[in-house]
């Protein structure tokens, strides 16, 4: 799904990797302690289904970005890895399941993110309040953000997430304006830069990411980054998309640092507030710096 962004390879892909992709396993007592934590009381993270390169460095810091709505997507995106097809009902018993888990790992800054859920008339998104609701009255210093999908433009289900007021919304373009149709095949690229007016004009912080070496020009990273700071997001995310599978979407081209590093300048220099640009860079990479 549209959400689950920047993806670990689990298959090799035509070209080597480049020594700069390369990942420490993740190690630690409290990485250890961490996944023991999401084993028991069963939760769904975008950490294990995205394969995050960074799991072992939030894990590790005690952090964790959680997945709800199940773990099966009602979209067949060409660059994730997440399951698609139709998703178990709503268990209703999660938020409280996730608040509790927050509370136990005494996490300070959490992510939570989640499947899209096109088959439910509401997007999903009382589960979503229910989750931040019981997340604050669990862990009432718990600053959080919410990575949210589009909800098929229905904006009374984006407004019910606007209302609960996250410290952070977050919902990430993907890719630039060409290539969206082919990356994002259920998503829409101005339904996006929409979804991100909405809430900045209700007083949000907001964020979005970029995955890169999908085959997008420089001219058209800029320009993607312009549509951004035209409705307002204040961070930006910018990592290199690696293929899950031999059935997703090939990589084009592996974006050197130097590059990262001169989108980073770029996008600091039109105002965002932050921009976290590298190969690993994930959607929720150093989300806890990210609140101001």
């Amino acid at each position: 799904m549209s959400e689950n962004s920047l993806l670990v390879e689990e298959q090799p892909i035509r070209n080597k990797k480049p020594d700069w992709l390369r990942v420490k396993l993740p190690t630690g007592e409290n990485y250890l302690h961490v996944r023991k934590l999401v084993s028991t009381h069963k939760l769904h993270t975008i950490c294990e289904s995205g394969n995050c390169p960074n799991m072992g460095e939030c894990w590790g810091a005690g952090t964790a970005t959680f997945m709800i709505l199940g773990n099966i997507c009602t979209r067949s995106c060409g660059f994730c890895s997440v399951a698609t097809g139709r998703p178990k009902p709503v268990d209703l018993e999660e938020p409280e399941r996730v608040a509790n888990s927050v509370k136990l790992m005494n996490v300070k800054h959490c992510v939570i993110t989640s499947v899209d859920r096109d088959d439910l008339k509401d997007g999903g998104s009382v589960i979503w309040v229910e989750t931040i609701n019981a997340i604050r009255k669990a862990s009432p210093e718990t600053k959080f953000e919410t990575l949210i999908p589009d909800f098929q433009g229905k904006w009374e289900n984006l407004q019910r997430v606007i209302d609960a007021h996250p410290d952070i919304l977050s919902h990430n373009l993907e890719t630039v304006r060409r290539l969206t149709k082919q990356v994002r095949i259920q998503a829409k690229y101005d339904r996006s830069l929409e979804v991100l007016k909405k809430s900045k004009e209700a007083g949000l912080k907001t964020k979005s990411g970029i995955m890169l070496g999908l085959g997008e020009t420089e001219t058209e990273v800029y320009e993607a980054m312009d549509d951004l700071r035209r409705v307002g997001c204040d961070v930006l995310t910018l990592g290199q998309y690696l293929q899950p599978t031999k059935q997703h979407l090939p990589v084009v081209e592996f974006i050197h640092p130097d590059l990262f590093a001169k989108y980073k300048e770029a996008g600091l220099q039109k105002g965002f507030r932050f921009v976290e640009s590298g190969p690993l860079v994930r959607s929720s990479y150093h989300a806890e710096k990210h609140v101001f």
